[in-house]
């Protein structure tokens, strides 16, 4: 089940708000940790044990973690849970990976490969391995105590609206809202706002433009020109950056309806003008993640210079392999960290004296080629594509450019140019501006003409963003498989 389907927009989610109905604060809590629990098992039946199973363990350490009073054993019980949580994920996520590696270099040697059962991967676990380490983490440096009850603990981590694919929690900030929350009138309709801003991102513009670019990715090196490739990287630059915005979008949207406060993932990326500035407005529940538990703790910029290149080399080599277990991965993490250390390490400057139109497009460029690392299948794939990209391949049996630029995809690649600047925020401010510069009667009038037209526009975007899933144009999450 997903948010961009009828069955959740229809069925599912109506039956969930009538929860908000409970006077009871935790008779919601249990209402929301039940469907969220079916939410999940919606599509990961079997693994919904294991996931039971991991909280109940998560709850019992952290409030081992808590008790302790001495720094050896707080420490051991930290290390404990650590390695627990991490040795789940390294199990379920990365066992194909490293054997399949081992055997790559076994061979050669002669030696017999190892065989296992190829091993599932639970839908999400990325994200709720790092829910659950920031949960013991945040008590052993005292942020927040451990839960008194399993279930807070459960809700945390099986709430629906960000359990595939976040934003990452932290249990410092979530634990004082599972305890008191207030859903208001104002907070439960900019929630529906943001819900359906998501939905639209998603429907209208990343499935549209996921079209030409699978099929571009999917072409034979020999029949994909120079322009093919542009087209395809453009297409995917979009896609991944209006599905994953609209996924987080909903999410922020959904737990506002619920009385939750999340982090903002995303802050208008594709305007940044260095790659260093483009981490801090992309995918920032999880950059920021990286930055406090494992950065910071590593020495962060407060050592050496030659250290602290290999502290951002490091986190980014993980930040990597923490998206999929492929040597892909790994190279777009040390990809975007070599940059992070070329800009630290004096380009930076260089840039910073550039005029602002090269400043972005030296920063789209830079995003564009690591998206291609990113959406490529292997690192041979990686290495044909980039080979297209520069028209060094010379093949006459090339695809027409006109197959895949359609009218529909370049006005859809219009709109999502427009639509990852901030156009409408900054559209929203200019009018409140100039109305406030009218007489206080046709302020009034133009504010509620603006609330009926906001009110239009939501139910024209849920039409169309419904016709659309009507039309069978549906295609999954891209963090869903992380």
């Amino acid at each position: 089940m997903v948010f961009s389907s009828p069955l959740f927009l229809f069925l599912f989610l109506p039956v969930v708000l009538l929860g908000l109905v409970q006077p009871q604060l935790w008779l919601r809590n249990l209402w929301l940790l039940a469907f969220s629990i079916i939410f999940y098992a919606w599509g990961e039946a079997v693994f919904v044990f294991l996931m039971l199973g991991s909280t109940v363990l998560n709850y019992c350490l952290g409030i081992w973690v808590d008790r302790e009073t001495k720094p050896n054993r707080r420490k051991l019980a930290v290390t404990i849970a650590i390695i627990l949580n991490i040795g789940m994920l390294v199990f379920f996520k990365y066992a194909n990976f490293i054997v399949g590696n081992l055997n790559a270099l076994l061979l050669p040697l002669g030696l017999a490969p190892l065989h296992i059962e190829p091993v599932r991967l639970p839908i999400g676990i990325s994200f709720f391995t790092f829910h659950a380490l920031s949960y013991v983490i945040d008590i052993y440096r005292r942020k927040w105590t451990s839960a008194k009850n399993p279930a807070d603990v459960a809700l945390y981590i099986f709430f629906f609206p960000q359990l595939i694919a976040g934003p990452i929690l932290r249990w410092s900030a979530i634990a004082p809202q599972i305890a008191n929350r207030i859903v208001t009138r104002d907070g439960f309709a900019d929630g529906i706002r943001r819900f359906a801003g998501g939905l639209a991102k998603k429907m209208i513009i990343a499935n549209a433009v996921a079209v030409p670019a699978d099929a571009i990715f999917s072409l034979p090196p020999e029949q994909c020109s120079a322009s093919l490739a542009w087209l395809g990287v453009a297409c995917y630059t979009i896609q991944i950056y209006f599905d994953f915005s609209g996924y987080s979008d909903m999410a922020v949207g959904l737990g506002k309806m619920f009385g939750f406060r999340f982090l903002e993932n995303f802050d208008f990326p594709y305007i940044a003008q260095s790659v260093t500035e483009f981490w801090r407005r992309w995918h920032i529940s999880l950059s920021s993640w990286f930055r406090d538990y494992l950065y910071i703790p590593m020495g962060g910029n407060r050592v050496s210079a030659s250290r602290n290149y290999f502290n951002l080399l490091t986190v980014f080599f993980l930040c990597g392999l923490w998206h999929g277990a492929s040597w892909t991965f790994v190279l777009w993490g040390l990809y975007n960290g070599a940059f992070l250390i070329i800009e630290r390490g004096g380009f930076g400057k260089v840039i910073e004296r550039l005029p602002r139109p090269l400043r972005h497009s030296y920063l789209v460029l830079v995003v564009m080629v690591g998206w291609l690392i990113f959406r490529a299948d292997s690192l041979t794939h990686i290495q044909s594509m980039l080979t297209n990209l520069v028209g060094l391949n010379h093949a006459d049996n090339t695809q027409p450019l006109a197959r895949y630029l359609t009218k529909q995809v370049l006005t859809t690649m219009i709109a999502g140019v427009v639509f990852s600047m901030p156009f409408w925020s900054g559209f929203k401010v200019l009018l409140a501006r100039l109305c406030t510069k009218l007489p206080l009667k046709s302020q009034n009038v133009l504010s509620l003409t603006g609330n009926y037209a906001e009110l239009l526009l939501i139910v024209l975007v849920l039409l169309v963003s419904s016709a659309w899933m009507a039309g069978n144009t549906y295609n999954p999450f891209i963090y869903y498989r992380f």
